[in-house]
């Protein structure tokens, strides 16, 4: 029943396209050559996406133009549908000269808290070797004291900045995939996709709020209480909670990726036997309107296909500059996220060999610290960068069962 029923729909799919393309099928005679079948496949394309309203997209291309657009220009006076019809895009290599222009950039700016860092330690260690030096010296203990809690304020605003560097991230993720879910899944339904879109728009909405929730009200405080409790553990001897600091971060890590793991598994397996599904209907139904609706059958069913071929070929391109503008909204925080790490790490290193104490191992926590939640930021934005993939690849996985 719920076959004839696909079939059935992809035929009344088939006879809206026929009707709503008439132009377009006129305009492509079927003794053209391949090259140019794939010209007039094109110039399709091409009106399409001038029709089409990008409205909520270019929302998150204005602003990755307007925060980072120097380091990328090729893109900075690029409009959103320009960028879409041109043929060269964003290249590697640009790519990459802008994530390391930006990474410099970074360094310059927080050099301010890297040199802060090394003076306010080295500071701190002079005076606890005047503690140790005169033992009932009052007023160096206070001095020690006083230094130590600004580096750990310091500290803890650094890891307050990182922490909102990734919610923000998270967010924007979240908030682009919802607002490009709905159009990249209209082109996959008209390119006869039907069942793949009916599946992945509750799934991959409910999914991606989800996902939004969980980082930010799980797993980023999971991170900020470890940090926490590691930065209570050098202020004493005596109470240590360093494993239960561990504990934490392992398990904030161990609850993302299994999150990962339940939300690709869902979206992949029941994506890819909705494809099968959608491919199959399309197939049955072009072989009962080819043989037994008389003389038009076969030309409508040819009509019909070259038409969601050029609709394909029109999804694979909004669906590659759908997942550019994820890329960049998730390769600039998490680099200045990496940036932070690297400095904490770096002053630690750097200052270990003046001596150890717990100033140095706070530099240490919180360097780590960061690196789990650039670690988190990256497993997060994995899964949103494979979903779209996944989904783009499930309307291709139509066309070839077709």
């Amino acid at each position: 029943m719920k076959q004839n029923i696909a079939v059935f729909a992809i035929t009344f799919v088939f006879l809206f396209i026929f009707y709503r393309t008439s132009d377009f099928v006129s305009a492509a005679p079927y003794n053209k050559t391949g090259a140019e079948q794939e010209s007039h496949a094109m110039e399709f394309v091409n009106e399409q996406i001038d029709k089409m309203d990008f409205s909520d997209i270019e929302v998150y291309w204005d602003q990755i133009i307007r925060e980072y657009g120097g380091f990328l220009p090729g893109l900075e006076k690029a409009d959103f549908k320009e960028y879409i019809r041109s043929s060269d895009g964003l290249s590697v290599k640009d790519l990459f000269t802008g994530a390391l222009k930006f990474l410099f950039h970074e360094l310059i700016v927080n050099g301010q808290l890297m040199a802060t860092l090394i003076l306010l330690t080295i500071f701190s260690m002079f005076l606890q070797s005047i503690q140790n030096s005169f033992e009932k010296t009052t007023v160096s203990k206070i001095a020690y004291s006083i230094v130590f809690m600004v580096l750990i304020i310091i500290a803890l605003n650094s890891f307050h900045t990182a922490v909102q560097y990734a919610s923000d991230a998270v967010q924007n993720m979240v908030h682009f995939t919802i607002a490009f879910i709905p159009l990249l899944l209209a082109l996959i339904a008209t390119g006869g996709g039907l069942v793949s879109s009916g599946f992945f728009h509750p799934v991959i909405l409910f999914l991606t709020n989800i996902s939004g929730v969980f980082v930010d009200r799980i797993i980023l405080p999971l991170l900020f209480l470890s940090v926490l409790l590691s930065i209570v553990s050098t202020l004493t001897n005596q109470y240590k909670a360093t494993q239960l600091s561990g504990l934490l971060r392992n398990w904030s890590i161990g609850l993302l990726g299994m999150f990962m793991t339940v939300f690709l598994s869902v979206v992949s397996l029941q994506g890819t036997a909705s494809a099968v599904a959608d491919g199959i209907a399309i197939k049955t139904a072009k072989f009962v309107t080819g043989n037994f609706i008389p003389v038009v059958g076969r030309m409508f069913t040819d009509a019909a296909d070259t038409v969601i071929s050029a609709s394909v070929l029109l999804k694979n391109t909004v669906g590659l500059a759908g997942v550019t503008i994820l890329l960049l909204l998730i390769l600039f925080p998490a680099l200045k996220i990496l940036i932070i790490a690297f400095i904490y790490k770096f002053s630690a290193a750097l200052l270990q060999p003046l001596g150890g104490g717990p100033v140095i191992a706070c530099l240490d926590t919180i360097s780590k610290t960061v690196i789990y939640l650039f670690a988190a930021l990256a497993i997060v934005s994995v899964m949103f960068f494979l979903t779209l993939t996944i989904i783009i690849i499930a309307g291709n996985l139509t066309l070839m069962v077709r």
